[in-house]
């Protein structure tokens, strides 16, 4: 069943949520609330000064900040010039910044003036002609310029329009680099798009009916599409939220999903794991409007879905699976129909199934590659054609994650294919010794690996993030593994590590833990 896209373009949808609602509040962040009419009016406004500096149909433009406003009206006004976004992971150090800025191919960059090291020499380093400093101006000259004075004076030009189409490139967003250097994935409005729309016929949502609180970094697909994107085009309006570091953060967090009365939170593994685990006040359990609490970037341990159902009875937790190369979302569970265990079917449009080392489409029920077919599969990665054509088979997308569809449709993730432990011929899902650890009260996170031996057979090894306060030994695990996992399942060590790795969205760095036995 195909898509109807009423929209060919991001900024298509602010400018007819300005004419049907103007006075409707489109971004709420912190005791500013804006428009729809003055959004449009501020992403007009960015978007002629960037004309002004000779920003063409194509052209990168990068951002390098904060959640924010800003941040939103930065993203609408490229749209509307016909550029390409390149959020930019915000957590980079200058070198891997520099690396995402010269494979972008990068002219302008907005900045948030947290991060002047970072974006320190760029202009040396990369080919950046100029930046935006949003908030702060480190250094004010010809190629550092300020933000603010966009807004003072500055014309609304609204007697332009790019040709932008739906099959035009939106955004670059940088893969995780979980297994390697980074790849920019090339994604259409098409592709961002059909998670949106296909999202509002999954969920039968109704104009302003999916109001969201936005605090995953905004440089994330999954925040982009589900979080941002997807509200706005409902005309239900977004809560922007700097950043949660702290426990009082995670507190406001709470406090603003219920002031603003949210409909639907998403969030990471870590979230759903630290509200599990919660003392929360009496009146938010009673008095919150959240009817869907999404979980994507990683799977959920079946503790942390039974503790946390048990601890919110309104509103159900719906786990979903997506990447970025298929712009963030392919399925997810409905209200209505949620499997525990599953991450949902497939999105309207979207075909997901399992597939065998030949290539041929297994069976219901058989474990093989998940592949996507759909609106949402990305154009490939940029310039990089021969790592295109590995992931891309006609018009599907080689996940590299294993799993399989039951009968139903509904989709069950086993593991990351390079994560899987072959031992003497043997296939060890390293998800499945995780979910035994998970059930330790100690742990608080963990990740298996697969070490290879002289033979070159590969034997798990497990990393353990313990809860605060808590210590434990090797031996104790083992002890606690033993009766529970096949001998050849067993991991042949235990670290324990303060912090396990993580990307931005939360998600494990096993590529890290596998260097650290090099």
């Amino acid at each position: 069943m195909a898509i109807n896209y009423p929209v060919n373009n991001f900024y298509q949808i602010i400018q007819q949520n300005a004419e049907r609602s103007p006075r409707r509040i489109a971004l709420f962040e912190d005791h500013l609330k804006i428009s729809n009419e003055e959004l449009l009016c501020r992403v007009d406004k960015v978007a002629a000064y960037l004309c002004d500096l000779e920003i063409k149909q194509g052209d990168k433009v990068a951002l390098v900040m904060s959640n924010s406003w800003q941040f939103v009206v930065n993203l609408f006004a490229i749209s509307k010039v016909g550029a390409v976004a390149v959020p930019v992971n915000n957590f980079l150090k200058h070198d891997e910044l520099v690396y995402v800025i010269n494979d972008s191919q990068t002219k302008l960059l907005f900045a948030s003036a947290k991060y002047s090291d970072e974006v320190r020499d760029l202009m040396i380093k990369t080919n950046v002609e100029k930046i935006i400093w949003v908030d702060g101006l480190p250094l004010e000259n010809e190629t550092n310029l300020d933000y603010a004075k966009i807004f003072v004076g500055y014309s609304a030009r609204r007697d332009f329009k790019a040709n932008r189409l739906l099959d035009d490139l939106a955004v670059l967003i940088y893969t995780s680099g979980t297994t390697g250097k980074p790849k920019g994935a090339m994604l259409s409005y098409r592709n961002l798009l059909s998670i949106v729309y296909g999202a509002f016929e999954h969920f039968q949502i109704k104009s302003g009916q999916a109001r969201f609180i936005c605090y995953l970094p905004m440089f994330h697909a999954f925040t982009l599409a589900v979080t941002l994107l997807l509200p706005l085009a409902s005309n239900s309006g977004v809560v922007v939220v700097r950043s949660i570091s702290t426990k009082k953060d995670f507190k406001n967090l709470l406090k603003l999903v219920l002031v603003h009365r949210c409909r639907y939170f998403a969030g990471v593994p870590d979230i759903f794991s630290a509200m599990a685990r919660a003392k929360l006040p009496w009146y938010f359990h009673w008095f919150h409007n959240v009817r869907g609490w999404v979980s994507g970037a990683a799977p959920l341990s079946e503790d942390v879905i039974q503790r946390f159902s048990a601890n919110f009875k309104r509103g159900q937790l719906l786990q979903g699976y997506g990447l970025s190369e298929c712009a963030s979302g392919v399925s997810l569970n409905q209200p209505w129909a949620n499997k525990f265990g599953s991450v949902g079917r497939p999105l309207p449009s979207f075909v997901l199934e399992a597939f065998g080392e030949d290539l041929l489409q297994l069976p219901r029920g058989e474990v093989g590659e998940l592949w996507v077919k759909g609106d949402c599969v990305m154009q490939g990665y940029f310039n990089r054609p021969e790592d295109s054509a590995e992931v891309l088979v006609g018009d599907w997308f080689k996940t590299g994650d294993i799993g399989y569809v039951d009968e139903s449709g509904f989709i069950y993730i086993v593991d990351r294919k390079k994560d899987l432990i072959i031992n003497k011929g043997m296939n060890i899902y390293p998800r499945e010794i995780e979910e035994f650890i998970y059930t330790h009260e100690k742990v608080n996170a963990c990740a298996v690996v697969g070490l290879k031996d002289i033979e070159e057979n590969e034997t798990p090894i497990a990393y353990i993030e313990l809860k605060d306060g808590e210590s434990a030994t090797e031996r104790e695990f083992k002890e606690f593994l033993k009766p529970l996992l096949a001998p050849f399942k067993q991991p042949r060590k235990i670290y324990f590590l303060d912090k396990l790795p993580r990307n931005a969205t939360g998600k494990i760095l096993k590529r890290e833990l596998r260097d650290l036995q090099k």
